[in-house]
């Protein structure tokens, strides 16, 4: 059996690799990058290494080529070509290839998602399913991580804003998603759906959970968009990023990313990491 991990260089993906090298041989793992070299440099010896672009649809199915199972990272978005047109690339080079299962890393509740961040994913959901490809969809909530600069703020004694409200957030540590993708993959009958995610969590939880960690006297205040927008630009951040970022907390406040699933720990076998834990663990990195 041959596994593969697409954008393995990325620390999901190195993440991913290292949970596959504690059942299956290295031998046995395929690794696709951008940059061969970046490649050899950080993956684990006698991962085979395979070069291919998602913009290239020819190398994709040479780098596929022999592979039974495909852990499929979805890219970044804002490239060229589109991330839609990336995937559908992805897609059609398995296809060709022969690749009998693939697990693509999409958006929570994909199905019923609005917000901008979920468009692609929801594409490539459409795409894989008419493509007839065994498939399973990872659908992850939040990294933690993703909330580093809240942790570190925290951490420093210093406040912070947020625009998300009231809203859940399924935080959970990049490494227990990248683990559960590893799980599927390996998995003989995958199911066609998880909803991975931790117990969800308002920003005021996480400012509670970091005062317990960290012993330090802060403020996360809730503001409106206007207000959250101004901090950022008081900041010196420039309008594309104030959009993504504002528009992350709209979607954190409409409850995209509360997932109430049991799917992770399911999959892992064992409880998530607490949330106090799992913030110790990163502000220790």
């Amino acid at each position: 059996m041959k596994y593969a991990i697409s954008a393995a260089t990325g620390r999901f993906g190195q993440l991913a690799i290292s949970y596959l090298l504690k059942v299956v041989d290295a031998g046995d793992i395929v690794a696709i990058v951008r940059n061969a070299a970046k490649g050899r440099s950080v993956l684990p010896a006698g991962v085979t290494v395979r070069q291919a672009d998602y913009g290239d649809e020819a190398a994709l199915t040479q780098a596929l080529t022999g592979v039974d199972r495909l852990l499929f990272i979805s890219s970044v978005p804002g490239g060229e070509p589109s991330r839609q047109q990336q995937h559908a690339n992805v897609i059609q080079a398995a296809q060709t290839a022969g690749v009998a299962f693939v697990a693509y890393t999409s958006f929570a509740h994909a199905d019923t998602a609005q917000s901008p961040l979920s468009t692609d994913h929801v594409a490539t959901e459409k795409a894989l399913r008419a493509s007839g490809l065994r498939h399973s969809f990872l659908r992850n909530a939040w990294y933690l991580e993703n909330e580093s600069s809240y942790l570190q703020a925290g951490a420093n004694g210093q406040n912070a804003v947020y625009a998300a409200g009231q809203g859940r957030i399924s935080f959970a540590l990049e490494r227990e998603y990248a683990e559960a993708a590893a799980q599927v993959l390996m998995t003989p009958a995958p199911k066609e759906v998880y909803e991975f995610g931790g117990e969800p969590r308002t920003y005021a939880d996480l400012a509670a959970a970091l005062s317990q960690v960290t012993g330090k006297s802060f403020t996360f205040k809730s503001v409106d968009d206007a207000a959250y927008r101004e901090s950022l630009q008081a900041a010196g951040m420039d309008q594309g990023l104030v959009a993504v970022l504002s528009s992350m907390q709209a979607m954190m406040r409409a409850g995209e990313l509360d997932v109430t699933s049991s799917d992770l720990p399911d999959v892992l076998g064992r409880p998530l990491t607490s949330l106090p834990d799992a913030i110790h663990e990163i502000l220790q990195r």
